[in-house]
């Protein structure tokens, strides 16, 4: 059990609403939907609604040092059924970096490797009382473009699963590049900050609010997002 998962839920009711295109950029095509996750006819790309809120203040914070400057929004929203996918994905991929098969696995390999997939991403659990941070509509994973709609380069990948996710990896950098990455880093980190989110602290793309890492990051006495409803 991961800290964050001891912090209770006051569930607020509050609603998912729809990340709008052309304000920020959204990943397209969405990573997991084009690995075959389970969406149906939900979308990736929704927050609750204070969340999205605190999105367009932390853009209008980015913009006034950056001019041009957009969050660019890697995933939002994920059903519990979605992130069971992507754990079994995260799960495969390792294996298949190591050139190991599941069937010949030792039961003490096998929960090293899930150990060192839970380490970045969230239990799958369809309990209303511990739901993963994406399935509450208040995690969301960014990074940024510049003003002429280029990625910026923030030294590693979205989700993968090394040390270098963390987000100080890069602070005593020796070099200009890998400097340049951890500059890029707290300044994603510093506008989100500003517009009241909170930073996992092993991911440097995923932020909160209103959940429960959220809650337990920044010392309150319970999260308002549980499971939003119908999800």
């Amino acid at each position: 059990m991961k800290p964050y998962q001891t912090m209770p839920i006051q569930e607020c009711g509050e609603r998912l609403v729809p990340i709008p295109d052309g304000l920020f950029s959204l990943e397209s095509p969405h990573p997991y939907r084009e690995l075959g996750a389970p969406y149906g006819d939900r979308s990736p790309f929704c927050l609750r609604e204070s969340v999205l809120e605190r999105l367009f203040n932390a853009q209008e914070i980015l913009q006034s040092s950056h001019p041009g400057w957009r969050l660019r929004i890697f995933d939002a929203f994920r059903p519990v059924e979605v992130q069971q996918f992507m754990v079994d994905q995260a799960f495969a991929d390792l294996l298949r970096e190591r050139g190991l098969k599941s069937r010949r696995l030792s039961e003490e390999q096998r929960q090293e490797i899930l150990a060192q997939v839970y380490e970045f991403w969230a239990v799958p659990s369809q309990d209303a009382q511990d739901p993963p941070p994406h399935a509450t509509g208040g995690a969301v994973d960014i990074t940024l473009v510049n003003a002429t709609n280029q990625v910026v380069n923030m030294g590693s990948p979205i989700d993968e699963i090394s040390p270098r996710s963390h987000p100080n990896y890069f602070a005593e950098a020796q070099t200009e590049v890998e400097r340049e990455y951890h500059h890029h880093r707290e300044l994603l980190a510093r506008v989100m900050a500003e517009a009241g989110f909170a930073q996992h602290p092993q991911e440097w793309w995923h932020f909160c609010y209103g959940e429960r890492m959220w809650a337990w990051l920044t010392g309150q006495e319970a999260a308002i997002y549980g499971l939003p409803g119908g999800n």
